[in-house]
């Protein structure tokens, strides 16, 4: 039959869920610190339900489905020059980078604890820096390739969507003021982690694994990138993070800038 060669595209709908919560954004603790890191009012979560089965490799089309759909765009925002502006444009594109996460465990950071970055106490180590007078060897080892500490960890450990969300929270907003110990860092990373992703248990080995699907998105419209930022900037991300069982995802962002402040 002539049809026989005829190829479907799935396409997806979403629907918000406004009373799926998350403890970061509500615990008295995490909130007082998202303050002090200048991000408080500029990260946020929110999360979907979807109508379609998703598959790992209908990453690129979910995600252009998810940014050009009408409840999804109508409550979407994005800053121009400090204000906070809707998606006036539609998007037509987007740029997608699948993130490993199979990360269960905050052991994951246990070298930090024995190369020199932090004491036994916890206790960041400073350091002298030519560029940034208040520099540390934590901030060091997060971003410049000729530290010493740098290649503790390797590039599938970097890569890993739990060591994204650690590197974001230390480095923070503009006005990040930073911590003295890296336990905050580590609990903090524990609680939005532990909010954001799905696990499952082996019911035969019992042995605990994740079942989300991360995935780094950036949208364009027909003038260029629109959302997150205009700007290419590594603390400004947009990531969409689904559970393919329940069929809910959640967008999860970060707009560089300063932070609501106490008056």
């Amino acid at each position: 039959m002539a049809g026989d060669n005829i190829k479907f595209e799935q396409t997806y709908s979403f629907r918000s869920l406004p009373t799926k919560t998350f403890s970061f954004l509500q615990d008295k603790d995490a909130l007082a610190l998202l303050m002090k890191w200048s991000m408080l009012g500029r990260i946020s979560a929110q999360s979907f339900s979807f109508d379609q089965s998703f598959y790992s490799y209908d990453c690129e089309r979910f995600a252009l489905c998810f940014f050009t759909d009408p409840e999804v765009v109508s409550g979407l925002k994005r800053l121009e020059s400090r204000d906070w502006v809707p998606l006036d444009k539609s998007v037509v594109s987007v740029d997608v980078e699948v993130v490993p996460c199979t990360q269960v465990s905050m052991e994951l950071f246990d070298p930090i604890y024995s190369c020199g970055v932090v004491r036994p106490s916890g206790q960041i180590i400073k350091c002298f820096h030519d560029v940034h007078p208040d520099y540390d060897e934590l901030r060091q080892m997060l971003q410049e390739e000729d530290s010493e500490n740098f290649h503790v960890f390797g590039r599938e450990t970097r890569g890993e969507f739990l060591f994204r969300l650690f590197k974001h929270l230390c480095l923070g907003g503009e006005l990040c003021q930073y911590e003295d110990t890296i336990e905050s860092y580590v609990n903090t990373t524990k609680q939005v982690y532990k909010d954001l992703i799905s696990v499952q248990k082996d019911p035969d080995t019992k042995k605990i694994s994740t079942v989300s699907t991360v995935l780094r998105v950036r949208a364009s419209d027909e003038s260029g990138p629109c959302f997150p930022g205009v700007k290419e900037e590594e603390q400004t991300f947009a990531y969409l993070i689904i559970d393919p069982f329940k069929r809910h995802v959640t967008l999860f962002c970060h707009f560089y800038g300063v932070g609501n402040v106490p008056f």
